[in-house]
C-alpha cells in the first residue's frame, strides 16, 4: 500500500510556539513511518513558513526551555483551489508533492483558533482536530461557555471585560460577586498563558494587566476549590471517551511552566482515583461538550470535582498539547491505545471526515 503524504504544521506566532514544536517532535517521532510520509512545514514566529528536513528541523529538541525552529532556506506558500499544488516553494515556485492530509498541531492564537483550519478547508486539505466552528468558539472561553451553559452544563461563574472597559473594572465590585481567590484569563489564549489566580487588590490588577496583554477580552472567574480531572476525547460523529487523570500541582495553579516544561512542576494520576460512577458521569459530560461545541477528531476536556460530588467544566481544548508529558496522548495509552494507533487514529477520522465533505452538493445543478 502507497504511503499517505502527512504534512505536519508547526510553531506558529502565538505565545505557545514552544509548546507546539515539543509536539510536533512527538508525533513526529511517534508516527508509523511504515503508512505515512512527513512532510515538515514550520512557522516561525514572524509568521513564515518553512519546509524543513525531518533530521534538522529542531534546534535544542531535548530541552524544553531552549527549543527553536531550526528556519529553513527554503519557505513555502499554501495555494488556495490548486490540488496539484497546494503548497509551492517561494524561492522558484516549484511545487510541493501533493499532502494527504495535513496534522497541524499549531498552538494558540492563529493555529486552534479556526484561522488555520479555514485555510485548510480553502485548500481542500483533509485536517486533523475540530473544524472551523469548533476551533473558533472553544477558543473563546466566554463564547464556549455561554454554549455550555445553555446546554445545562455547569461551568465557573464569571464577567467578561473588553479592553475599552478596562476603566470600570472594580475589584471590590468583583470579588463581592465571585469571591477571592478568583482567576482571571485572557478569553483567547490556552496552556494558562496570561492567566494570574489572584487574592489581593494589587494581584487583581496586575493580573488584569497581564490578561489584557494577550487579548482584548478577558474573563474573571470564581475559583472552584476541587481536583483537576481531565478527560480525553476521540472521534467524528460518534466520539468515545478515554479514562480519566487528575493533575495534582505542584504549584499554586497548573501553570504554563507546569504543563510543558517542568517534568517535576505537577504530578499525573493516570488514570484518576475517582469511583466508576463519577468516571461513567465525567465521561459522558465529556462526550456532550464535545457535542454541543460541535467538535470532531479530538479534544481534551477538563473538569473540576468539588469534594460534595459537584463536576464543573474548565474548558475544552481542540488541539491539546502532544508533549512527552501531556495528557491527552497518555490518557489514550492507559485507556489501550497507543500514541503510534492514536495518531494514526486521528488521521483517518480527517480523512473520513473530509471524504463525507465531498458528498455534500456544492451547486443547484449537480
Amino acid at each position: 500500500m502507497e504511503k499517505k503524504k502527512v504534512g505536519i504544521i508547526f510553531g506558529g506566532k502565538s505565545a505557545e510556539h514552544e509548546v507546539s514544536l515539543q509536539s510536533a517532535k512527538n508525533i513526529v517521532d511517534a508516527i508509523d513511518r511504515d503508512k505515512f510520509e512527513v512532510v515538515l512545514i514550520g512557522i516561525d514566529k514572524e509568521g513564515k513558513w518553512h519546509l524543513n528536513e525531518p533530521s534538522s528541523y529542531l534546534l535544542h529538541a531535548d530541552n524544553p526551555k531552549l527549543i527553536q525552529l531550526n528556519k529553513s532556506n527554503e519557505t513555502v506558500a499554501i495555494v488556495p483551489g490548486e490540488k496539484e499544488k497546494q503548497f509551492i516553494q517561494t524561492s522558484n515556485a516549484a511545487k510541493l508533492d501533493e499532502l494527504d492530509v495535513v496534522f497541524p498541531i499549531v498552538h494558540g492564537t492563529l493555529g486552534e483558533d479556526g484561522s488555520l483550519q479555514g485555510m485548510l478547508r480553502l485548500a481542500d486539505l483533509p485536517f486533523v482536530g475540530p473544524d472551523v466552528l469548533a476551533s473558533s468558539v472553544c477558543m473563546d472561553k466566554d463564547i464556549a461557555k455561554r454554549l455550555l451553559q445553555a446546554a445545562g452544563i455547569n461551568v465557573a461563574n464569571g464577567i467578561v471585560y473588553r479592553k475599552n472597559e478596562q476603566q470600570e473594572i472594580n475589584y471590590e465590585t468583583v470579588a463581592e460577586q465571585l469571591g477571592t481567590p478568583m482567576f482571571i484569563k485572557p478569553a483567547n489564549q490556552g496552556s494558562s498563558v496570561g492567566i494570574s489566580k489572584v487574592t489581593t487588590e494589587e494581584e487583581f490588577y496586575q493580573g488584569v494587566k497581564e490578561a489584557f496583554n494577550y487579548d482584548h477580552k478577558i474573563v474573571i472567574e470564581e475559583c472552584i476549590i476541587g481536583r483537576e480531572i481531565e478527560c480525553s476525547v476521540l472521534g467524528n460523529e460518534e466520539p468515545k471517551a478515554s479514562l480519566l487523570g487528575e493533575i495534582l500541582p505542584q504549584t499554586e495553579f497548573y501553570s504554563y511552566e507546569s504543563k510543558y516544561i517542568d517534568e517535576k512542576g505537577a504530578d499525573l494520576a493516570i488514570p484518576a482515583d475517582v469511583s466508576e460512577e463519577t468516571t461513567k458521569r465525567v465521561q459522558e459530560i465529556a462526550i456532550q461538550a464535545f457535542k454541543v461545541l460541535e467538535c470532531e477528531g479530538l479534544a481534551r476536556v477538563d473538569f473540576f470535582l468539588t469534594e460534595a460530588g459537584e463536576i464543573y467544566l474548565n474548558e475544552v481544548n481542540t488541539l491539546p498539547g502532544f508533549t512527552k508529558i501531556s495528557m491527552y496522548p497518555k490518557l489514550w495509552e492507559v485507556s489501550g491505545l497507543s500514541y503510534q494507533d492514536l495518531i494514526t487514529t486521528l488521521i483517518e477520522l480527517a480523512i473520513d471526515r473530509h471524504q463525507q465533505d465531498h458528498q455534500l452538493k456544492s451547486s443547484l445543478w449537480d
